[in-house]
């Protein structure tokens, strides 16, 4: 299987940085896994939750809603069981590959965590035993953005380079979340009229500590790495929901709530870039030196929220070499993905957009 890297409990990170690639469900099949490996990736991160699922429309193409919801939540239970995902290693391995992380759980096993709801004890203890399956599969982190309103107010539009497809933010989002909805997905479609009742920033801080608090005793004994994304879009509201990290010094926040090893970060360049406050280079210098960094997104963007757009990763305000060289001086040991990346005007827009970000982080590390 050439050379496929070796496991560790509690990360599993060999020491070295690593080209991965992120892909959805849909995507979890042997064509793209051989695309990545093509492109010189060592790894994958895998998302088991496709955001566009619609009782129309199973394949994650579901565009946005008029209430801005993005489909589904509630795929399959099979995905999160141990000899799934013990499957699904084994498929990635197959071609010489490793399975570096899974990406976000499904609104549909933590609504309640994110809203402090009536099933708030049940679904915590659904989450301990995704991470005990995670750990019994041998993956060794679970990447989560702890929000309730998700990704919302990104729009598209030909932003990059030669007016290549890519996404951004056009103002303020705020739209509210019908009853029934968490991360931008209908959990409960017979959950009435009405709005998701608006939380403050306390309360919003206090549901995360209770999320650490249960998981990562858990995560700890399963060897397995929690990485937190901060938000996107990072701003204070969103949907009349507050946020957790939308300026880098709430990232110290959250670590300091935990002094566990499992308590990490899904540190995404890109969103960071596009806050208000602090200069973007000092924020990866900062947090390096913590070497609390579970894995890497990284893309480029121009202009800070609510006003910012994505470019080609060579193309916007991020020097991605001067990232790639503060990760290398504090021994950085994890995975780095282009988490999104323009559509290039060819018949396979995804592939060549990702392709070209791939090719450039895999020259940058070398």
């Amino acid at each position: 299987m050439g050379g496929l890297p070796a496991r560790r409990p509690c990360g599993g990170i060999v020491r070295a940085m690593r080209l991965g690639l992120g892909l959805y469900r849909h995507h979890l099949d042997t064509e793209h896994f051989r695309f990545a490996k093509q492109c010189g990736c060592t790894d994958i991160v895998a998302h088991l939750v496709d955001y566009f699922r619609s009782p129309r429309n199973d394949a994650g193409d579901q565009p946005v809603g008029d209430d801005g919801g993005w489909g589904l939540a509630g795929g399959s239970d099979e995905y999160w069981t141990a000899e799934w995902l013990t499957g699904l290693r084994e498929r990635i391995e197959a071609e010489g590959l490793r399975l570096a992380a899974i990406e976000n759980f499904d609104p549909a096993h933590w609504h309640d965590v994110l809203l402090d709801g009536p099933k708030k004890v049940e679904q915590l203890e659904q989450l301990k035993q995704i991470i005990r399956n995670l750990g019994k599969a041998g993956i060794p982190v679970m990447g989560y953005n702890f929000s309730i309103a998700g990704v919302a107010g990104r729009v598209k539009g030909p932003y990059a380079r030669g007016g290549a497809e890519s996404v951004g933010m056009d103002g303020s989002y705020d739209i509210p979340m019908r009853k029934g909805m968490v991360w931008n997905m209908v959990y409960d479609e017979n959950a009435g009229p009405g709005n998701v009742e608006p939380a403050t920033h306390e309360q919003l801080w206090q549901r995360l500590k209770d999320f650490l608090d249960a998981i990562l005793p858990v995560a700890e004994e399963a060897g397995v790495v929690m990485a937190a994304h901060p938000d996107d879009p990072p701003m204070p509201f969103v949907r009349d929901q507050p946020r957790l990290v939308y300026q880098p010094s709430h990232y110290q926040k959250l670590l300091d709530l935990h002094p566990s090893p499992a308590n990490q970060m899904e540190f995404c360049v890109g969103s960071l870039a596009e806050m208000t406050e602090g200069e973007i280079h000092e924020v990866v210098e900062r947090y390096a030196a913590t070497k609390r960094i579970a894995y890497v997104h990284l893309r480029n963007v121009r202009d800070k929220v609510p006003h910012y757009k994505e470019t080609f990763i060579d193309d916007g305000e991020v020097d991605v070499l001067r990232v790639l060289e503060i990760l290398k001086r504090h021994d950085y040991q994890g995975v780095i993905i282009p988490d999104h990346a323009p559509a290039m005007s060819c018949p396979a827009p995804w592939h060549a957009g990702m392709a070209f970000a791939l090719g450039f982080l895999k020259a940058g590390m070398r």
